[in-house]
């Protein structure tokens, strides 16, 4: 599933901004987490340590190891987070939108 070298350009630069929206994401949860979270510290702490795992690893499989041979699927990810706006994926080229909204639709089937 190789993606081609002009989208493989687009990929590298949006997946970098994908990450730092995923991020600020998660770091508002994490406040909301420890700010708003009842029980003792304790408690906070480990719901804490559960959700940082989870979303590390939702990240992990949108950004970690670029590769062409890897970047369609890391932009399934990275779209089924909603981290990307429409006029940024539509950067790439045609056949690779169609190949993401065909795969997406199948999933959604």
């Amino acid at each position: 599933m190789d993606i081609n070298e002009p989208d493989w350009k687009v990929f590298r630069k949006l997946r970098d901004l994908a990450l730092e929206r995923y991020c600020q994401r998660v770091l508002r949860e994490v406040q909301l987490t420890v700010d708003k979270t009842g029980g003792s510290y304790h408690d906070r702490y480990l719901k804490l340590w559960e959700l940082l795992r989870n979303r590390d690893k939702t990240i992990a499989v949108a950004s970690n190891d670029p590769r062409r041979s890897q970047a369609i699927i890391q932009l399934l990810n990275i779209v089924a987070e909603d981290l990307l706006t429409h006029e940024e994926l539509n950067q790439f080229s045609e056949d690779t939108r169609e190949r993401i909204e065909g795969i997406t639709r199948s999933r959604d089937s």
